[in-house]
């Protein structure tokens, strides 16, 4: 069984490329589940990547991603839950609660931005964390997940 990589995008993400640019760059997300495809493809893994603005749809995405976790056919959960990261203690709660095994991302450096973006609920919950690598980021994880 080929094991899957779940990547997850939270609120916005869907304005890549058009929303801040300076900050975000000026690749779109359609560019970034390309470059995570081409990834998996390397390294013979799966892809889920899927993008929500809405806090309960991320929520079950990772229980289906913990019951392939179960399962056995989970690789990892790259999650950038965007500006959840800072407020969601129900996506901390669903990371430990089906214990996926999680990569927390930011195509920023959070910690070079506002205070409030300083703190992260998911990277007690978090195998790794990634951010200010730009999309490329993505692509590192998927390359660390492959080496795990």
């Amino acid at each position: 069984m080929r094991k899957t990589v779940f990547v997850l995008n939270g609120p916005n993400l869907n304005l890549l490329g058009t929303r801040e640019p300076h900050i975000y760059g000026a690749q779109t997300l359609a560019d970034v589940e390309q470059s995570c495809r081409d990834a998996c493809e390397r390294h013979g893994l799966a892809l889920v990547f899927r993008q929500s603005n809405h806090e309960g749809e991320l929520v079950d995405w990772i229980h289906e991603a913990g019951r392939l976790h179960a399962q056995g056919g989970l690789a990892a959960l790259v999650l950038n839950a965007a500006a959840y990261t800072h407020t969601s203690v129900a996506l901390l709660d669903a990371v430990k609660g089906t214990g996926v095994p999680l990569v927390e991302l930011h195509v920023s450096n959070v910690h070079a931005r506002e205070a409030f973006r300083h703190h992260s609920y998911l990277s007690a919950a978090a195998r790794a964390v990634l951010c200010g690598f730009g999309v490329h980021g993505y692509v590192l994880a998927i390359d660390a997940i492959a080496r795990w």
